[in-house]
């Protein structure tokens, strides 16, 4: 096969897979559901036709191994299968798919690996049943809060309930935590989801940091009034406060480098056309790849937010609901990825950070992790024009080959 009939096979696969969704636009596919299930059946013949050996843990996840030396390290790969509802048919899921042909590809040219290799798919990254993710990874590493059993979807389903429903056994676990010295490190190759790649010209770039996020919730008061009869240099507008803060925080995202910073929801009362608004709610989130960087543009704006209430007459109310801290990436795998991709290239490939949150990220807490980037068509992603050419698929599938071919004469050293 040429390395376009590799991008064209992946295709052919995610097209079987896109099928797996609810009825309606674009792929749903949501954990232990049939379409759950359906994608289950089609990812064990491909990982079958790779010569994996393929079982479900109790999480859901979906594991195909290739066995190496015994009581050697195994090399942890992939990423999930579901999706946001009316989403894309590559976000996750071709992140199983290209390393399982990477490894046949390898088997077709009768190359071996001193060291085990694991092709797992995760039950649910996205967190849109269920409000909570990364149950896979977590269970793995060992930080799943066993307490989200009980969080329900909107039928009113518990986790518990439908993990047992699909054939699971959610106190089992605990069990699934692995002992780090068995497991050599962890990659994952995502699409973007972002423009970067696509307008640099390159299809694959390597991930330097999944960005550390915080959120806050932010209630500006100040007072209703009639908007024909209150001059507007006695209005204590509680809008135009969060305004302010609004494009304040768009300032310093766009000054800093890699910062990012979005006001994601508003809420105004008393809204009326005819009202000058007398509270607003608002939700500003923040994210950057360093963690410092990140929690000083927290209070920079929190600051910002008194200065602009206290100038105006505001009541501020403001309160972190949450933080997720950042996971770097590590050197040895980014040194070992980006020799993997420079290989036959004529530029170095990119480095960035991803700024949306991965199964990496949970999966840091096991071992070493590293990512890769493919380019997407206009960056789209959890939609259905979500889409990756088959022949930036084939190159992330030749990145995923040579990195695995570097390891085999230096297992110990990613």
């Amino acid at each position: 096969m040429t390395e376009t009939d590799w991008g064209a096979l992946a295709q052919h696969w995610l097209d079987r897979l896109a099928a797996c969704s609810e009825p309606g636009h674009g792929v749903t596919r949501l954990p232990f559901t049939p379409e759950h299930r359906a994608a289950l059946a089609v990812l064990t013949e491909l990982m079958e036709q790779a010569g994996l050996a393929v079982h479900l843990d109790a999480a859901g996840t979906l594991i195909g191994r290739l066995e190496g030396p015994e009581d050697r390290p195994a090399l942890l790969m992939g990423s999930h299968q579901d999706s946001v509802r009316e989403g894309g048919a590559y976000d996750g899921i071709m992140g199983v798919v290209l390393p399982v042909l990477a490894l046949m590809k390898l088997r077709q040219k009768g190359l071996t690996l001193p060291f085990p290799v694991e092709v797992l798919a995760f039950a649910d990254e996205e967190g849109v049943r269920f409000p909570t993710a990364l149950m896979g990874p977590r269970a793995l590493a060992g930080t799943f809060d066993m307490a989200a059993l009980g969080l329900r979807d909107h039928n009113g389903i518990p986790l518990r309930r439908a993990m047992e429903d699909f054939g699971l056994n959610p106190d089992a676990l605990p069990g699934l935590r692995r002992d780090a010295s068995q497991v050599l490190g962890w990659v994952e190759i995502h699409l973007e989801q972002g423009p970067v790649l696509e307008m640099a010209a390159q299809d694959i770039g390597i991930v330097t940091s999944i960005c550390g996020i915080e959120r806050h919730m932010i209630n500006l008061t100040g007072k209703a009034a009639h908007a024909g009869t209150m001059p507007m240099h006695l209005r204590r507008d509680a809008l135009a406060g969060a305004a302010e803060l609004t494009l304040a925080a768009e300032t310093l995202a766009r000054e800093t480098d890699g910062l990012l910073a979005t006001v994601g929801t508003l809420q105004v009362r008393p809204g009326a056309v005819n009202a000058v608004p007398g509270e607003a709610t608002l939700t500003l989130e923040i994210r950057a790849p360093d963690d410092a960087l990140r929690e000083q543009a927290g209070v920079t704006l929190t600051q910002a937010a008194h200065e602009i209430a206290s100038r105006r007459g505001l009541g501020l109310v403001t309160a972190r609901t949450y933080v997720q801290p950042a996971t770097p990436c590590s050197p040895q795998i980014i040194e070992c990825l980006s020799k993997s991709v420079a290989a036959g290239n004529r530029e170095e490939p990119q480095q960035l950070a991803s700024g949306a949150t991965h199964d990496s990220s949970a999966m840091a807490a096991l071992c070493p992790v590293g990512m890769l980037f493919t380019a997407c068509r206009e960056g789209v992603s959890h939609h259905p024009d979500e889409h990756v050419p088959a022949a930036v698929m084939s190159s992330g599938i030749k990145a995923l080959e040579r990195y695995l071919m570097q390891l085999q004469t230096s297992a110990s050293h990613l």
